[in-house]
């Protein structure tokens, strides 16, 4: 496991894990600092060359400030996000997500599939499959 740089962001809240996705747990809002965390480790995930697949624990966010819906708008533009796996949010917090990921779609004009999942499991499985489909030049099972 390697930590993505990410100035400010404790090991806990984002990090690389062992599959190479970039793992992040946000307790509480997320404000606008941790939304330009994120987009900075995403950026540089990208300009690695690498995949850019997040997974994403949501079972103890609170809502997604304006600020940094904003922040991630900006922050992310340029970004190719491969795919997003999201667990344990709450159905608020999805409908915000999902519009949050849609406005970022539309800003950078770029569209990646963001899937919810009850569990961390079945999240992580499904970015696996997403991954290996990429490697292997299939496109990605839906």
């Amino acid at each position: 496991m390697s930590d993505p740089g990410v100035e400010g962001a404790s090991s806990s809240l984002l990090r690389e894990d062992p599959d190479g996705f970039l793992f992040t747990v946000t307790e509480g809002d997320i404000s606008e600092d941790t939304a330009r965390a994120i987009a900075a480790a995403c950026r540089r995930l990208m300009e690695s060359g690498r995949e850019v697949l997040v997974l994403s624990d949501a079972s103890r966010t609170g809502t997604i400030l304006p600020s940094a819906r904003k922040a991630m708008a900006e922050g992310l533009r340029g970004v190719h996000f491969d795919a997003i796996a999201v667990f344990g949010g709450s159905f608020p917090l999805r409908v915000v997500s999902t519009l949050a990921a849609k406005t970022v779609q539309i800003l950078t004009g770029q569209s990646y599939p963001v899937e919810f999942f009850a569990t961390e499991a079945e999240a992580r499985a499904w970015l696996l499959a997403r991954r290996d489909a990429l490697r292997a030049g299939r496109p990605p099972v839906a």
